[in-house]
């Protein structure tokens, strides 16, 4: 039986504007106990934790005697879950978690997760961050054998995936679900006697599991162990499933082996600086970012100024590298909210400054050196530089901490089309002259995996997911292609959110 709290209606978003719009953004963050007393509370804050990854949702279902108990809202986390009561009514010693960040359409309640269903052997949920790239032509033959959905989510594929399995238990439906999945997923999933998690064979996305006082953790990134005092034992590999029930964990390897594909720009921006995955912390590899940018874009300058808060890490190692002081010269404004509505082109057009100012006394009349992690749509980019100036920078220089975003992802970030992307349409001259800098450059493809510890991308088998720099596609984008080729009909954006 499930007990649902959730109170929220669906509601449109036509007159709000994303506040980090000229940013990629990542979908989700998941978090799995199995075995603690007030399992629920555990996963609230590791949801806390996770809050980067995904502001528009969030959700948690626990299990206790048989029953399901669930409470999901649109919203952050701690306006989620912000009573005693709530946490309270969802019962049971493991539970699951989600934040989410969408991709298309509107934010609605029915498309929060994790998502549950009943099934003969019992009830099951499921929590999913990446993006499956044949959602839409799974759905559309679900939908022929009569399944009924009840989401947008591509997440739901899976669901009925695993209704449809002959096979028995639950791990062999879930196994049998994924082999019709192309596309990234790091999966938690809960039934009534264990919680499974499972990573995608090109392990795209993180996925790492933990150890708590004699129960098991499974969260996104390391960081949400730290805050209720779990201890990191290991990552979930690429094509791994580990099923956690009362005898301990097993690991099984389910799927075909292939080249593993990290997705590189976690380091560059998406996981949370103290972090630590794929055995690399993630504050040192931005660190180390800038000192590989020194070496490859030296300018001469006053003073080396982030762009808060994704651009700190790089700019002190740039700053380190350059032997030049580094100083906050843009502050931010950390309490504005991911969304605001902007009315009119004036109030839109000030918006920067709700997120960030000009320090004057750090910056004026000298020459800047601003440091970023991407460049996308330029807008942000553009404005920061030409509030730098009005601040008094004698001169502004902008380096980027990544190569430039030429293509999108499929793979679980939202990101513009590619007409969108600046250095998609630009070279870097043009780019320069659109952000009104007075010299830009980018990190190289082998400097930014030279400070992902490889010597240099391997071209015939790249080491990551880089398709966002170079357009390598290692997961076919089988539903892009039906809509490419007319065959779809409705586009993939219109039809299927991101998980």
């Amino acid at each position: 039986m499930m007990h649902s709290f959730s109170s929220s209606d669906d509601f449109p978003m036509q007159a709000i504007q994303r506040e980090d719009a000229d940013k990629f953004q990542e979908e989700c963050g998941v978090f799995g106990v199995f075995g603690a007393e007030n399992a629920a509370a555990h996963v609230a804050l590791g949801l806390h934790a996770l809050q980067h990854r995904g502001q528009e949702a969030a959700g948690i279902v626990s299990t206790h005697g048989g029953q399901f108990y669930s409470h999901r809202a649109l919203g952050l986390v701690g306006d989620t879950f912000n009573h005693p009561s709530i946490i309270e009514r969802l019962k049971g010693s493991s539970a699951i978690g989600h934040n989410r960040y969408s991709t298309s359409g509107a934010p609605m309640l029915r498309n929060v997760q994790p998502l549950y269903a009943e099934y003969h052997f019992g009830g099951l949920s499921l929590a999913h961050n990446g993006n499956l790239t044949n959602a839409y032509m799974l759905r559309e033959e679900l939908k022929s054998r009569g399944c009924l959905f009840q989401s947008t989510s591509d997440t739901e594929v899976i669901v009925h995936l695993i209704a449809i399995s002959i096979k028995q238990s639950a791990k062999e439906r879930i196994v049998d679900a994924l082999s019709h999945l192309q596309g990234a997923y790091s999966l938690v999933v809960l039934t009534d006697k264990e919680l499974i998690g499972v990573r995608d064979p090109y392990g795209v996305r993180p996925l790492v599991l933990g150890h708590l006082d004699g129960a098991y953790v499974l969260a996104s990134e390391t960081c949400a162990f730290d805050i209720i005092g779990a201890q990191y034992v290991r990552d979930i590999e690429a094509g791994e499933m580990v099923v956690i029930d009362e005898d301990g964990v097993q690991s099984f390897r389910p799927f075909p082996t292939v080249s593993k594909r990290f997705c590189i720009f976690e380091y560059v921006y998406f996981a949370r600086p103290d972090s630590t995955i794929e055995g690399l912390n993630t504050y040192q590899v931005r660190k180390a970012i800038g000192h590989e940018l020194a070496k490859e874009a030296p300018i001469d300058a006053d003073v080396i100024v982030p762009v808060p808060d994704s651009g700190v890490p790089a700019a002190i190692g740039y700053a380190e590298g350059m032997k030049i002081p580094f100083d906050l010269g843009i502050i931010r404004n950390h309490y504005v909210g991911r969304t605001f509505i902007e009315p009119t082109d004036k109030i839109r057009n000030l918006g920067v400054k709700l997120k960030h100012n000009a320090n004057v006394a750090s910056i004026a009349g000298k020459r800047v050196v601003l440091v970023d992690d991407s460049i996308v749509r330029g807008t942000t980019s553009r404005k920061i530089v030409a509030m730098v100036r009005a601040a008094g920078a004698k001169e502004v220089h902008m380096r980027i901490a990544s190569p430039p975003s030429t293509h999108s992802c499929y793979y679980g970030v939202d990101t513009p089309e590619r007409e969108q992307l600046l250095a998609s349409r630009m070279d870097i001259a043009e780019m320069c002259a659109f952000i009104e800098a007075d010299s830009l450059a980018f990190l190289s493809i082998d400097g930014l995996y030279r400070a992902a510890g490889e010597a240099q991308r391997n071209h015939a088998s790249p080491q990551f997911c880089d398709a966002c720099f170079t357009g390598d596609y290692a997961i076919p984008l089988t539903d892009r292609a039906r809509n490419t080729h007319g065959k779809s009909g409705n586009g993939v954006n219109a039809v299927s959110e991101m998980g």
